[in-house]
């Protein structure tokens, strides 16, 4: 091997090689497992339709989600403890009535009522990454394929009309109280 092709070789091992490149296949469910000492056991779901808290991160920029992929916290993603990866998710704010498509390729929350974390970039696209936690909707949903491939690219899925306040009013009543 020449100097030129080991030097092309070893940096792109540098440059995030070793991330699984952002595909929506395989779809991963994986094996039960154990966070300070909460079992979780991931299942295809296709009916998810959950209330609860959501919360962000962000400054895990550059590490590997659970699905192989490398972490952007500018990206449309999110983590959630049992959904396939990747899944597709509505995220609705009952706060401002604002909603999302996300895609899921990570693992959390691991917090007492938290049922997804977005990343940053999802945060401000919801228009609560200010308040760092707001009660949500999430249904699991089956996006058209121009937003999948939008989202596999970071960028913002089609936007979605806010809920009407009438709505907003039916949702907040399933929401459980809330456990910090």
């Amino acid at each position: 091997m020449t100097g030129a092709a080991l030097a092309v070789l070893l940096l792109s091992a540098c440059a995030g090689g070793n991330f699984r490149p952002v595909a929506d296949t395989p779809v991963r469910i994986g094996p039960a497992y154990t966070v300070r000492g909460a079992t979780y056991v991931p299942a295809a779901a296709p009916a998810y339709d959950a209330f609860g808290y959501a919360s962000w991160y962000g400054s895990e920029s550059g590490n590997r989600t659970a699905n192989g992929e490398q972490f952007r916290p500018g990206w449309i993603t999110a983590a959630h403890t049992t959904l396939p990866l990747p899944t597709y998710v509505e995220v609705t704010a009952l706060d401002s009535g604002r909603r999302i498509v996300v895609r899921v390729n990570d693992r959390g929350p691991f917090a007492q009522g938290r049922i997804i974390d977005l990343s940053r970039g999802a945060a401000e696209e919801l228009g609560m990454k200010a308040q760092g936690h707001v009660p949500v909707r999430v249904r699991r949903i089956e996006p058209s394929e121009k937003d999948r491939e939008r989202l596999r690219k970071g960028k913002p899925a089609s936007a979605l009309a806010p809920v009407p306040e009438r709505e907003l009013q039916r949702l907040r009543a399933l929401l459980p109280p809330q456990g910090r």
